[in-house]
């Protein structure tokens, strides 16, 4: 396993990217709303990050189970949890939530985050559970420190997520960021403190919580790329690119412009 430490410099073009994710995410925040189809979702983020200079990195990206990926951003809806493909047939409801995942390529490297919405008036329950997933991120950055091992990580959210009855999925996890999309290493949600690779300054890696309602256990849906709960309950996704520090990670994505129109 090969992992590349960054320098300052990157560090700073990655910050770029990211930052560009989360204005993408915020662009989209304004028209997520009842009514509204996820593939002019995947629209607006398209013209967006080209208006920008950057490339949706999500566009075309391979798929070992099947062709490229067709959209600029993962759109998933209620039980889907990862690595929904916009569509006209998929109209957003009063109710719902949806996880959009987007990434960027800018002067040579990649921004990668992810955010879930609520759609219109969701129910309190759901929005707890909203709530649950977000928090277990930013405690799973605050494990993500020089000297500490990637099973802390895991285990922030694990133990966080489950206390509060939610599943948290296995088979899918973070990974190391940065010329590449998905570099080395992964980042597991669940773990034990103290376990897998010691993280060191320089590290740059995307957490992502994938947490679900009920049972943790998914399937993939005939599309090849969509990947759901196979009891049917509703998911969140969240996720930040950090660069590994040694006394508090640095969160190189963000949600503030996101959260203004949320």
């Amino acid at each position: 396993m090969k992992v590349y430490l960054k320098t300052e410099d990157e560090i700073e073009l990655m910050r770029q990217a990211n930052q560009l994710v989360g204005k993408t995410l915020a662009e989209l925040a304004k028209h997520i709303v009842p009514g509204v189809t996820t593939l002019q979702l995947d629209h607006i983020a398209d013209e967006f990050i080209r208006d920008h200079g950057a490339i949706p990195t999500f566009k075309n990206f391979p798929n070992p189970f099947g062709g490229p990926f067709p959209a600029s951003i993962c759109t998933s809806v209620n039980e889907v949890v990862v690595h929904g493909v916009p569509s006209d047939k998929v109209v957003l409801k009063d109710g719902d939530i949806i996880s959009v995942d987007c990434g960027t390529l800018l002067a040579g490297y990649n921004g990668d985050s992810c955010y879930t919405f609520c759609v219109g008036e969701v129910a309190q329950n759901v929005r707890d559970f909203l709530s649950v997933t977000r928090k277990s991120l930013y405690l799973a950055i605050e494990a993500a420190v020089a000297g500490n091992h990637l099973g802390d990580i895991g285990h922030a959210v694990q133990s966080f997520c489950e206390s509060h009855g939610y599943g948290i999925v296995r088979e899918l996890t973070g990974h190391g960021i940065g010329r590449e999309m998905h570099e080395e290493p992964k980042v597991p949600n669940y773990g034990s403190r103290g376990s897998g690779m010691m993280l060191k300054e320089g590290m740059c890696i995307a957490i992502e919580p994938m947490v679900t309602m009920g049972d943790y256990r998914i399937g993939l849906l005939p599309d090849k790329w969509s990947i759901r709960t196979i009891d049917g309950s509703w998911a969140a996704h969240y996720e930040h690119t950090i660069a590994i520090r040694k006394g508090k990670a640095e969160i190189l994505s963000s949600f503030e412009e996101i959260e203004r129109f949320c």
